[in-house]
């Protein structure tokens, strides 16, 4: 084993020798698996940490580790038919989520999902704020209940437009901020606008909050409000979801004549905008316009923010912002949810954002992303003259190209995932019928520029 091998490794090796053993027999020293497979003291107290908490092994101080009693299996089969009486229509629809083509091959390039690739993760600066976090005295202790007012304070300063610590609720990330104000603001049976096309997921938190998406067609400069206009007339909806800057997946941003007139025509029909603005912090170097938060003067817009996209994944940490009622029933779903997002990550959230590297890694993410997206227009322009491929975006993370009338989404992605490239299909990008054919890929998913360009040379073959 090398000596970049991870504790991960050395569990799987070890869950192996177990397998071998009889309950009681003793495994390998710490000292003798160090020497055998050439790694460190840490790396072999989290393996058999790890196997000790799944049950497998017994440590016993001053004597060594064992294998544990092995558990008795009834063989019982567990009969749950009666759930599905029970239970009834209530399902929860998640397959906007996902596409369902299956595994993907091995060796495939992933340009599907909506992360970051960990190359472009402050990954050091992430585990440097863990670890300063966790040396804090009260780390550990019950965090309020709207989060702590640093962080707080932070999410005010970023979003401007007069925000302060008071009108913040931290979230624990974005789609569990979507999840709170779609069921604080609409009631079960609803309508809600969303754009067409718009983000699967809130989709997905909107079903599953009982609202009835009614889609609204957006064009190159974002929502159409004399089209807004009359889906409200026509819905009688109170509440829109848009994400006006570097739109998922097309990434339009809301043109400049159009922002408050957006807001204006939610205010006259009495409704609320929830401003989803994950793309923030994701800027390609051009100026990144305000918030319709900015255009709000009286507690129209719900903001909604996250440290996910521009960090990593597991940052689970966002941040809705509100004024008036309508914050107090946004805390109130909040606390009765989880009472608090893990006082942990928020400390590791500030630690992160106030430390010199975060704002060299949004500069250098900027660049990286501004590369790519750049590169992967060329390429595909090259690969298939056939599809329209816009200009690239000023900011985000996805590409949204057109294929020719004719052509099934579905079908093109599974060829390409058969090629060894996953996109995804644009159909669940539609809360009703889709009105043609696209393919939404993620550029900042891949290892590197070099990647994006094979990939394109692998969809020729399509």
């Amino acid at each position: 084993m090398a000596d970049s091998s991870t504790s991960e490794e050395l569990v799987g090796v070890l869950r192996s020798l177990v397998q071998q053993l009889a309950p009681g027999d003793k495994l390998p020293s710490s000292r003798e698996l160090i020497d055998r497979h050439h790694v460190g003291p840490g790396t072999v107290s989290r393996a058999i940490a790890q196997l000790t908490a799944e049950g497998a092994v017994i440590t016993r101080p001053g004597s060594g580790t064992y294998v544990a009693p092995r558990a008795v299996s009834t063989e019982i089969p567990i009969d749950t038919a009666w759930q599905t009486v029970t239970l009834a229509d209530r399902s929860v629809d998640s397959r906007a989520l996902s596409d369902s083509l299956g595994p993907a091959p091995d060796g495939a390039i992933r340009l599907d999902g909506g992360y970051l690739h960990p190359s472009l993760q402050p990954t050091r600066a992430l585990s440097a704020a863990l670890a300063r976090a966790a040396r804090r005295p009260d780390a550990w202790d019950r965090a309020p209940a709207s989060g702590l007012t640093t962080l707080r304070t932070v999410f005010a300063r970023t979003a401007g437009a007069g925000a302060t610590a008071d009108d913040v609720l931290v979230t624990a990330s974005g789609q569990s901020g979507l999840s709170i104000a779609f069921r604080a603001i609409a009631g079960p049976g609803s309508p809600v606008l969303v754009e067409s096309p718009t983000y699967p997921g809130a989709l997905a938190a909107a079903r599953a909050a009982g609202l009835s998406p009614v889609p609204v067609p957006i064009d190159q400069h974002g929502l159409r409000p004399d089209l807004l206009e009359e889906a409200f007339a026509r819905s009688g909806a109170r509440l829109l979801y848009c994400q006006p800057t570097y739109q998922n997946p097309t990434g339009t941003v809301l043109a400049a004549d159009r922002r408050r007139r957006v807001v204006e025509v939610a205010r006259t029909a009495g409704a609320f905008i929830l401003e989803d603005d994950f793309a923030r912090l994701l800027g390609h170097g051009a100026s990144v316009p305000k918030p319709l938060l900015a255009e709000d003067r009286d507690g129209t817009v719900v903001y909604l923010t996250s440290l996910t996209k521009p960090a990593a994944p597991s940052l689970r940490i966002g941040a809705l912002i509100a004024r008036g009622p309508v914050l107090e029933r946004l805390r109130a779903i909040r606390q009765v949810d989880d009472f608090f997002v893990p006082r942990p990550l928020q400390e590791a959230a500030l630690e992160l954002l106030g430390s010199p590297g975060w704002e060299r890694h949004l500069r250098a993410l900027a660049a990286s992303l501004r590369q790519r997206s750049h590169g992967l227009v060329a390429a595909l322009g090259k690969a298939q003259p056939d599809w329209v491929v816009t200009s690239p975006p000023d900011g985000g993370l996805h590409l949204w190209v057109g294929l020719p009338p004719d052509v099934d989404d579905t079908t093109v992605a599974a060829e390409a995932q058969r090629l060894g490239v996953v996109v995804s299909a644009g159909r669940r990008y539609f809360a009703t019928e889709k009105p043609g054919s696209w393919l939404r890929f993620n550029f900042a998913a891949a290892a590197d520029p070099a990647e994006l360009s094979t990939a394109a040379r692998r969809l020729a073959g399509i």
